[in-house]
C-alpha cells in the first residue's frame, strides 16, 4: 500500500473529472484502485470511469501512476536470489502467436531465466496456457516457491499469474471485457505492465501485434501502445524494448490449441515454419541484449537441441508427459482454393474468428475449450495454389460448429491469376 488510503473522496468526483477531460490527481487515483479492490468503489462505476478513460485518454503521469496504484493491490515477486538474470516477453495477442512456446526454453538454454506469467484466450486470441494445458498431464498452477525452484533448475516457467498478483487488474480487466473499454491505450498498458512490474521480471520485450488478428489496426496505435509501456516499464526500472510485428496474417500454418504445440516442437527440433523460427529468434535477440546477453547467438541452441531440452524439462517438471500424443479432434473439413493462381491474403482476424467457433477459443472466462478444435492452413499468402487443392483443413469435436466456422471463413483469402502480394515484413518497427 502506497501509506493509507483516506475515504475522503466521492467515486462520482473521480468519474466527472474524467468525463470532464481534466486529470486524476495522484491521490485520486490511488483513491480509486484500491476502494474499487476493496469493493467500495461499485463495478458500474468504474466502467463508467473506463469509458470515459477510453474517450478522453490520460497523460504519462496519470498512466505511471495508476499502474503504480494496481501494483500496490498485490504482492511483488522477487528473482534476486536466481543465479543468472530475468527476461520476459508479452505478446498483445493474435492468431497463431504461439512463440511463448518455443521461445522461452530458447532464452533460458541461452542463460537468463525467463518467468513466463501467461494468461488464457479471450475472443479470437488463443492463450498460452490453454494451448499448454492440451498435453497430457501438465499443470499451470505453480506456487511462487515451485516457480522459484522451476526458474533456478530449469530455468524457464510458463504459468498462471497467482491470485495476489495485482488483484486490481484482474478485477478491471474483466469489467472492462464486457464493457467495450478493452481498447483503451492507458488501460491496455498499465494492466500490462503492473503484472509485468509485479512479476520482478529485470528485462521486458514486448510484442505488440498490428493489423486484422490484434487489438490495434493501424501501426500508428500499435506504436502509441508500445511506446506508453515502455516507458511505463522504464519508469519503474525494467529494461524494455517493444518490436511492432504484423499480424494480418496468422503466424505459422496452425490456430488451435494442440495443433499450435505441435508446430512449436518442430520449431524446437530444427524445423517449423520460417516466420514462427524468425520472429523466436529476434525475440529472442532481444531478451538476450536487454539481460546483458548479446554475445550468444540463439539459432545455435535451436540447431543442437539445448532448446529442446529444456522445453522437455519445463514440460515435465510442471507433471506433462513431452512424449505423450497431442490430442486430436475427432472431425475435419477441408476448404479448397477457389482458383488457380497465388494466395495474396489470408485474414489473420477471420482464421482466428473460426478457429474459435471451432472450440479451441471462449466466449467468457469460465468456459471450456477443446484442445484438438483450430484451423490447419496448407499455404500462406505468396503461395502458388491450384483450383481444388486443400487451402484450410477445419478441426473440431462438435461438427456442428463447422457451418459457423465457414461463415467466419467469408472473405478470408484471395487468389489472383498472377503478381505477387504486397509483401509486409513481420517486424515493423523497433521502440526502446
Amino acid at each position: 500500500m502506497m501509506g493509507q488510503v483516506s475515504e475522503n473522496f466521492d467515486a462520482v468526483d473521480v468519474i466527472i473529472t474524467k468525463r470532464g477531460k481534466g486529470e486524476l490527481s495522484d491521490p485520486q487515483i490511488d483513491w480509486v484502485i484500491d476502494a474499487y479492490t476493496r469493493g467500495v468503489v461499485a463495478d458500474e462505476q468504474m466502467s463508467s470511469l473506463a469509458m470515459a478513460i477510453l474517450l478522453n485518454g490520460m497523460n504519462r503521469r496519470e498512466i505511471a501512476r495508476w499502474t503504480q496504484a494496481m501494483i500496490a493491490s498485490g504482492e511483488r515477486m522477487d528473482f534476486s536470489s536466481l543465479s543468472r538474470p530475468t527476461a520476459d516477453k508479452h505478446s498483445t495477442g493474435g492468431v497463431g502467436d504461439k512463440i511463448t512456446l518455443p521461445l522461452a526454453p530458447l532464452v533460458a538454454a541461452c542463460g537468463v531465466a525467463v518467468p513466463q506469467l501467461s494468461g488464457r484466450g479471450l475472443g479470437h486470441t488463443g492463450g498460452t496456457l490453454d494451448k499448454l494445458e492440451s498435453i497430457p498431464g501438465w499443470r499451470a498452477s505453480l506456487s511462487n516457491e515451485e516457480m522459484l525452484a522451476q526458474l533456478e533448475d530449469v530455468g524457464a516457467v510458463i504459468c498462471a499469474a497467482g491470485a495476489g498478483l495485482a488483484p486490481a487488474d484482474k478485477k478491471l480487466y474483466a469489467l472492462r471485457d464486457v464493457t467495450g473499454t478493452v481498447e483503451a491505450i492507458p488501460l491496455i498498458a498499465s494492466s500490462i505492465m503492473s503484472k509485468k512490474i509485479a512479476e520482478g521480471t529485470g528485462a521486458l520485450v514486448l510484442d505488440v501485434k498490428v493489423g486484422s488478428g490484434a487489438f490495434m489496426k493501424t501501426q500508428e496505435d500499435a506504436a502509441e501502445l508500445a511506446r506508453t509501456m515502455v516507458a511505463l516499464g522504464t519508469d519503474a526500472g525494467v529494461t524494455t524494448v517493444a518490436l511492432l510485428t504484423n499480424m494480418s496474417t496468422p503466424l505459422g500454418l496452425t490456430a488451435g490449441n494442440a495443433l499450435e504445440v505441435r508446430e512449436s516442437v518442430e520449431v524446437l527440433a530444427g524445423g517449423g515454419p520460417q516466420d514462427v523460427v524468425d520472429l523466436t529468434v529476434a525475440l529472442a535477440r532481444e531478451m538476450l541484449a536487454a539481460a546483458g546477453h548479446e554475445e550468444v547467438d540463439p539459432t545455435d541452441a535451436l540447431a543442437d537441441g539445448r532448446a529442446m531440452d529444456v522445453w522437455r524439462a519445463m514440460i515435465q517438471a510442471q507433471g506433462g508427459d513431452p512424449d505423450a500424443e497431442l490430442p486430436v479432434a475427432r472431425e475435419s473439413e477441408v476448404v479448397t482454393a477457389p482458383a488457380t493462381g497465388v494466395l495474396t491474403e489470408l485474414d489473420a482476424y477471420k482464421v482466428g474468428v473460426a478457429a474459435w467457433r471451432l472450440g479451441a477459443g471462449r466466449a467468457r472466462k469460465e468456459d471450456p475449450v477443446q484442445a484438438g478444435a483450430g484451423v490447419e492452413m496448407h499455404a500462406k499468402p505468396g503461395d502458388q495454389v491450384t483450383a481444388g487443392q486443400p487451402l484450410l483443413t477445419l478441426h473440431t469435436d462438435t461438427p456442428e460448429r463447422f457451418a459457423r466456422a465457414h461463415k467466419a471463413l467469408e472473405g478470408a483469402f484471395a487468389v489472383a491469376e498472377s503478381g505477387a502480394p504486397e509483401v509486409t515484413p513481420l517486424i515493423l518497427e523497433r521502440i526502446d
